[in-house]
């Protein structure tokens, strides 16, 4: 099936795209930015004076200085809707993958040549009426938590920023992340990437979850300590992890991370689909137009910036 092909308008002029060894080749005179993982911090934004757009191919804006697009002027958008469903799929193949011990079962095939009892010792875990723990409850959480109902789990969730009647009646509200980790076999986290959440994940969060639980990370890779999640899974006390995100990305081949059996990691890909690609590039680029038209975008992440952009053009 070949790729979808991605939204450009006619009027657009692509200046790109960057290269392995200059990520920003053709910035110097851009006005709009499209950008899916690039850092644009002084030293990039020095090279693009006349750019007033970013626009994120996606939801985190963590690999963009804020602070400096503020000051100079420059409107940073995303695309929330884009990666919603296929992240959320994703994260619910990663929990499924550790939960019936797919890297296991198959490693052991591989190496055993199909000999031995498999069945006798392969491990797994049934999820009906297993807890599903949401750490923060936002789009891609919510569309998590309408598949582990559909799987017979009891669905929790911990997200303090949302309000208690915007949780459905299929989902319990936990007061406390304690109270989260402690209730859950699988704990899920959709939280975004900020100083304050650094390494949330550290060790005192993974004892306080159930022996035996399941961890999946397909956020970002800085929220988790992984020193302290490879201690977590070394003493058995979680049962395996599922991440798609880690720090650094990618791991070195030779990370203690990508060599257990109990463990699925794959390299930053759950919006990696057709039907996402397209969602988040189209919104993206007719933000770009938008702000270099002069017409404010919807998905604005520092709107105080605005009467900066409007002064420029």
């Amino acid at each position: 099936m070949p790729l979808l092909q991605p939204y450009v308008p006619s009027s657009v002029e692509v200046l790109g795209p960057g290269r392995p060894e200059d990520t920003h080749a053709g910035i110097e005179t851009a006005q709009g930015a499209i950008v899916a993982r690039s850092r644009f911090d002084e030293r990039v934004f020095d090279r693009a004076p006349d750019l007033v757009a970013i626009c994120r191919t996606g939801i985190g804006c963590d690999s963009i200085d804020l602070e400096a697009a503020t000051r100079r002027g420059v409107a940073v958008c995303n695309a929330p809707d884009g990666p919603t469903i296929s992240t959320a799929e994703h994260t619910v193949a990663l929990m499924l993958a550790v939960s019936k011990s797919v890297v296991r079962a198959g490693n052991q095939l591989r190496n055993a040549c199909g000999d031995g009892d498999h069945y006798a010792t392969h491990l797994g875990i049934e999820l009906r009426n297993k807890t599903l723990g949401l750490v923060g409850f936002g789009r891609i959480a919510r569309r998590v938590a309408a598949i582990g109902t559909g799987l017979s789990m009891h669905v929790h969730a911990f997200d303090p920023y949302i309000a208690e009647d915007a949780f459905p009646s299929t989902v319990v509200r936990a007061g406390t992340l304690e109270e989260l980790l402690m209730a859950s076999d699988v704990v899920s986290v959709h939280v975004p990437m900020t100083p304050a959440n650094a390494q949330m994940f550290d060790a005192r969060a993974f004892a306080t979850m159930k022996p035996g639980a399941v961890f999946v990370n397909a956020a970002r890779g800085g929220l988790v300590d992984q020193d302290a999640l490879l201690e977590a899974l070394d003493s058995g006390h979680l049962f395996g992890a599922g991440l798609d995100v880690t720090d650094p990305e990618p791991l070195d081949t030779s990370h203690p991370l990508l060599h257990r059996p109990n463990v699925t990691v794959t390299p930053h890909v759950a919006a990696g689909t057709d039907e996402a690609r397209i969602r988040m590039f189209q919104p993206a680029v007719e933000q770009a137009i938008m702000v270099i038209e002069g017409r404010r975008p919807p998905h604005m992440v520092n709107p105080e910036a605005w009467k900066g952009v409007v002064a420029r053009l």
